[in-house]
């Protein structure tokens, strides 16, 4: 799909062509849709980051929310969207040694039972040590300044998506 094409798209379509690009938030593109025409890939993603920007606390959280743990239990069980399978595929998170799926594990526990939502990092393009290191970093942060750091992640992740399925980086 092209951008022009999209911009061409009922609301309906619309949302359903980037209701997946924020995590199980369609919220954010029913939003953004009136910012419509967009003329850029930056000018969309600017739109769509900008609607969670402008959100309540509680949707960010659940925005936050709606993403799954870094080769958590549903990594595990086979039930993440196409898109996170594709993303922690690409970083190995699948190829975890016992020893790093236990560091993971103990991670992705100490980091929701401290912040109340998964640890969210944009994997693509990093190695499993230098995401371990991440993790270890992060997990001792502040809740404000991590929570700030989940919704940049969530923005970059959401902008990977939208290159990805516009097929051009602009």
């Amino acid at each position: 799909m092209t951008l022009a094409e999209l911009n061409m798209l009922d609301a309906r379509r619309f949302v359903a062509t980037l209701g997946g690009v924020f995590e199980h938030s369609p919220w954010v593109a029913e939003r953004a849709y009136a910012s419509r025409p967009f003329e850029s890939i930056d000018a969309l993603h600017r739109a769509m980051v900008e609607t969670v920007q402008r959100a309540s606390e509680a949707e960010q959280l659940a925005l936050l929310r709606a993403h799954p743990e870094l080769a958590g239990k549903a990594a595990v069980a086979g039930k993440l969207t196409a898109e996170s399978t594709t993303e922690q595929a690409s970083a190995g998170l699948g190829a975890c040694t016992p020893e790093e799926f236990a560091q993971v594990n103990e991670l992705n526990r100490r980091y929701h039972e401290r912040f109340g939502f998964p640890f969210i990092l944009a994997v693509r393009g990093l190695d499993r040590r230098r995401i371990l290191a991440e993790f270890a970093r992060r997990v001792e942060r502040e809740r404000d300044v991590e929570f700030r750091e989940g919704l940049a992640q969530v923005a970059r992740i959401a902008r990977l998506r939208l290159e990805a399925l516009l097929g051009t980086a602009t």
